[in-house]
């Protein structure tokens, strides 16, 4: 499928109702990942986002691991909600989940000690890329996906499971499956007050 960039950013949108039925393979999904992974920019060309696919049953396994945590944090009057959402994530085919490679961050700062304090928010924003372009890539398969973030509840759970080195910090959790509900009209504030442009 080929779409214009600008069609790709203008429709990539969150996409809540998901489901397994999809048309894309699996080999398909890991080349667009990687391809984002490769190519997204990092400060000092560091590379240090890691990334975990999850598909059908280890994504399944992600939010049933997702529930059970939440259940010893969210008010038990208020979890029938939180299980509701968490269902309709678990009811796509697959969740990316993002990490940052602490190690790399580390050993920067003191390599360049100047910048120490940059290299976490630098490795944050790079991961903002890195989130991005594989979420636009998943759009352009056809694809339905939005961002989550359930870390630091599920962190300790996660890396158990799928033998997660510990220097790996996740960041984010992108659920994707066929869309299967069209998303709601987007409100945009007035552009002239968002960007300047000076001569």
């Amino acid at each position: 499928m080929s779409k214009d960039f600008y069609n790709i950013i203008q429709e990539r949108r969150s996409i809540y109702g998901i489901s397994k039925e999809i048309t894309v393979s699996d080999k398909i999904i890991t080349e667009v990942i990687q391809h984002a992974v490769k190519h997204t920019p990092s400060a000092f060309n560091s590379q240090s986002a890691r990334v975990i696919v999850l598909l059908t049953k280890n994504h399944d396994k992600l939010w049933d691991i997702a529930k059970e945590e939440l259940k010893n944090v969210v008010p038990t009057e208020q979890f029938p909600s939180t299980q509701a959402k968490i269902n309709s994530f678990q009811s796509g085919y697959g969740t990316v989940l993002f990490f940052e490679d602490q190690a790399v961050i580390q050993s920067l700062q003191q390599q360049y000690a100047l910048y120490k304090d940059n290299f976490p928010i630098w490795s944050q924003q790079s991961s903002g890329m890195l989130q991005y372009v594989v979420w636009n890539s998943l759009e352009i398969e056809g694809l339905g996906a939005s961002l989550q973030h359930y870390n630091p509840v599920i962190d300790d759970a996660v890396k158990k499971e799928w033998r997660i080195p510990d220097n790996w910090k996740l960041i984010a959790q992108m659920p994707f499956g066929k869309p299967t509900a069209v998303p709601s009209e987007k409100s945009f504030q007035a552009i002239e007050g968002r960007v300047k442009v000076f001569k």
